[in-house]
């Protein structure tokens, strides 16, 4: 899933991104527009998650150029088994844009 804020006050809106990242992603990947994800100081935030893999919250998405990073992203996130991956794994335009990274929720929790 790849969840786009709608709450975000940056230069693209929600539906402008949401816009232009359609048919760009892996197959099976949704789009969600979602209300505020806690990244207002570095709008617009886009996050991603997936059962079993670690999730991210990208910020200061305001160009093309970062949208088709994202995209990029997407396919490298779909590929892998547990969605984990450093700074210089990633499209280099998402290099200083990532805001968080969590693992992925596994049996471990409540123990």
């Amino acid at each position: 899933i790849l969840l786009i804020c709608a709450t975000c006050q940056g230069t693209m809106h929600a539906s402008d991104i949401r816009d232009r990242l359609t048919g760009k992603l892996p197959a099976g990947f949704a789009l969600r527009t979602v209300s505020c994800m806690a990244g207002c100081a570095r709008p617009t935030t886009i996050g991603f998650q997936a059962a079993g893999k670690a999730q991210y919250l990208f910020g200061d998405i305001t160009t093309q150029p970062e949208l088709d990073a994202l995209a990029a992203f997407a396919h490298q996130f779909a590929a892998s088994h547990d969605g984990w991956t450093s700074a210089t794994e990633r499209p280099p335009a998402l290099f200083r844009k990532t805001l968080s990274r969590m693992p992925a929720i596994g049996p471990e929790v409540g123990e």
